[in-house]
C-alpha cells in the first residue's frame, strides 16, 4: 500500500535568484489562451510578459498570476523585440519553420525572451526576422501542432528545467 496522502497547494519552490525569462505574444485570437499563458509564467516564476494589441487577462483563468506577472501592453511586437535585443536578450521563438530546432535539443540561453505566435498565423514576418533562434515542439498526431497556450507552458517548463534555480 502506498504511503501517498493529498497536499493540495503546496508552498512554491524558492528561486535562487529571479528568472531572466521574459514571454512576448503577438497578438492572440483568445483571451483565454493569454490568461493561461500567464498563469503558466506565474507558476514558472517568470515575472513579466509583452503582449500585443488589445489583451484582456481573465482573473478566473489566470489566478493568482494576474497579479503576478506583469503584462506590458504593445501595439506591436517587432519594436519591443529589437529593444529587449540591444538590452542583451536572446529572443526564441516557439515557431515551425525551415531551421526550427526541436525543443528536447534547445538549450536556452538564460536571458532569454520567448516569442510567441497568433494562433493561426503564428509570429509574424517582421518579427521572426529578428530571432536569434526558432524552436518547435515535436507533434505524433494531428493537428500539425499544440495550442499555443499548451505550447507556451512546454516551453516555460523546459526552461525551468534548465535553470530550476532561477
Amino acid at each position: 500500500m502506498s504511503e501517498f496522502s493529498h497536499r493540495r497547494h503546496k508552498p512554491p519552490t524558492p528561486l535562487a535568484r529571479p528568472r531572466e525569462l521574459i514571454v512576448a505574444c503577438a497578438p492572440v485570437r483568445s483571451n483565454v489562451n493569454l490568461s493561461r499563458i500567464v498563469r503558466t509564467a506565474s507558476c514558472c516564476g517568470v515575472t513579466r510578459i509583452v503582449a500585443c494589441g488589445r489583451p484582456r487577462i481573465d482573473p478566473e483563468i489566470a489566478r493568482d498570476g494576474a497579479s503576478l506577472v506583469t503584462v506590458e501592453v504593445h501595439r506591436s511586437l517587432a519594436p519591443v523585440l529589437k529593444s529587449l535585443k540591444q538590452q542583451g536578450y536572446t529572443l526564441v521563438g516557439l515557431e515551425q519553420t525551415e531551421g526550427s530546432v526541436n525543443l528536447h535539443h534547445f538549450s536556452f540561453p538564460r536571458r532569454t525572451v520567448l516569442v510567441l505566435g497568433n494562433e493561426r498565423q503564428g509570429i509574424g514576418a517582421d518579427s521572426l526576422r529578428l530571432l536569434d533562434h526558432a524552436v518547435e515542439i515535436p507533434v505524433y498526431g494531428l493537428p500539425y501542432s499544440f495550442n499555443v497556450a499548451t505550447a507556451a507552458a512546454m516551453a516555460l517548463y523546459e526552461y525551468c528545467r534548465q535553470y530550476p534555480e532561477g
